[in-house]
């Protein structure tokens, strides 16, 4: 049996996290829908047009290695989704709905940080410099998302939750 080395490593967690996004991309107009503050549906839009983006150079990089770009089921994002739905589901029309969404969503960006941080730096140790600049970029937008989301909880969301208390 063959040892199983970096390459199979990166190219399994790609697998990961091109479902994961796939599956972030569906539960992101539900958020949407679910969310009370017009601020946090427009943050939700906004991250759905970047997830397609992100997607796309996932598609890149199953390119770059020549592999098809397929997803295999990821447990973790499909735990975060189902916690999500449950903070809507438990908290539809209760003013702490929108601080448990913008909680949900960053357990999402935290998540999607620390794959693509890991991705980058596999990338860059197999010399894949083109893969490292798409991650890179996908990285940047997923730290802007959640500093995003941080500013809208501190700000709104925990704001107007705390008041109902």
């Amino acid at each position: 049996m063959a040892d199983k080395g970096l390459e199979k490593l990166f190219h399994e967690t790609l697998k990961d996290i091109y479902y994961a996004e796939r599956q972030i991309l569906k539960a992101l107009p539900k958020l949407a829908r679910g969310a009370q503050a017009p601020q946090l549906k427009a943050a939700f839009e906004k991250h759905k047009e970047e997830t397609q983006g992100q997607i796309e150079r996932l598609q890149q990089v199953f390119e770059i290695i020549g592999k098809p770009a397929r997803g295999k089921t990821c447990d973790a994002i499909e735990g975060i989704i189902s916690e999500g739905e449950e903070i809507l589901d438990e908290f539809k029309g209760d003013p702490a709905l929108d601080a448990g969404l913008v909680a949900a969503a960053q357990a999402v960006e935290h998540y999607e940080i620390a794959r693509y941080g890991t991705l980058k730096t596999w990338a860059e140790q197999l010399g894949l410099s083109e893969a490292v600049k798409l991650f890179d970029e996908t990285l940047s937008e997923e730290k802007k998302t959640d500093a995003d989301l941080t500013k809208l909880g501190v700000s709104a969301a925990n704001v107007t939750a705390k008041k109902a208390a």
